[in-house]
C-alpha cells in the first residue's frame, strides 16, 4: 500500500489543488475497506457515497450529483468542500462534514470513478469481487430481507458500470 501511495502523492493535482482518487467497483466488493487502508497510507480523508442517501429507485447515479457540488467543484476552485452525512440507520441527515482542500482526498463509492468526473480523478481503483461473495457481503451487512433489493440494484450497477465503461479506465484493478 505504501509504494501506492507514494505513485498517488507523485502524480499533479487533478481537482484544483488535490489529487482525487476513486476507488470504485460494485456493491460489496471491499471498496470501502480498501479505501480506509490506502487513505491510511497517504493520511488523507475519505468520502463514501453511503455518506449521501442513495435511493434504490434512483441506481448507482442518483447520488453523485451532492458529492459534486458540495465538494468537487469548491475543491476544483480551490475552496473548502463539505456536506451533512447521511446518517441511514436514523434516515436523517447528521453532523456537518468539513473536506478541506487537501494534498490527497479518496472518494469511495458506487459510481465514484464516472467517465463524466475523469477529468477531476487523477487516480481510479476499481475493486472487484464475485458476484456470490459480494451478495454475501451485503446481506451479512444489511440483512437477508434485502436479497431481492440487492439483486435489483447489482443488476442496474452491471447497466451502469457497462455504459460508463470504468473497469476499462481504471488505473489499478483490485481482486478480493
Amino acid at each position: 500500500m505504501n509504494s501506492l501511495a507514494a505513485r498517488i502523492r507523485s502524480l499533479r493535482p487533478s481537482c484544483g489543488p488535490v489529487r482525487l482518487v476513486a476507488v470504485d467497483g460494485p456493491a460489496g466488493s471491499g471498496k470501502t475497506t480498501f479505501a480506509g487502508r490506502l487513505a491510511g497510507a497517504l493520511g488523507c480523508q475519505v468520502v463514501h457515497s453511503d455518506d449521501f442517501p442513495v435511493p434504490w429507485e434512483d441506481g448507482p447515479g442518483g447520488w453523485f450529483h451532492a458529492l459534486e457540488e458540495q465538494v468537487l467543484r469548491p475543491l476544483r476552485d480551490g475552496r473548502p468542500g463539505g456536506f451533512r452525512r447521511y446518517d441511514w440507520v436514523r434516515g436523517a441527515y447528521a453532523e456537518r462534514v468539513a473536506v478541506p482542500p487537501a494534498p490527497v482526498l479518496v472518494v469511495e463509492g458506487v459510481g465514484t470513478a464516472r467517465a463524466s468526473a475523469a477529468h477531476l480523478v487523477a487516480y481510479t481503483v476499481w475493486v472487484e469481487a464475485a458476484e456470490p461473495v459480494r451478495l454475501a457481503r451485503v446481506l451479512e451487512r444489511d440483512g437477508p430481507e434485502l436479497a431481492p433489493r440487492w439483486r435489483e440494484w447489482f443488476a442496474a450497477e452491471r447497466a451502469w458500470f457497462a455504459a460508463d465503461c470504468t473497469r476499462e479506465r481504471a488505473d489499478l484493478v483490485v481482486r478480493t
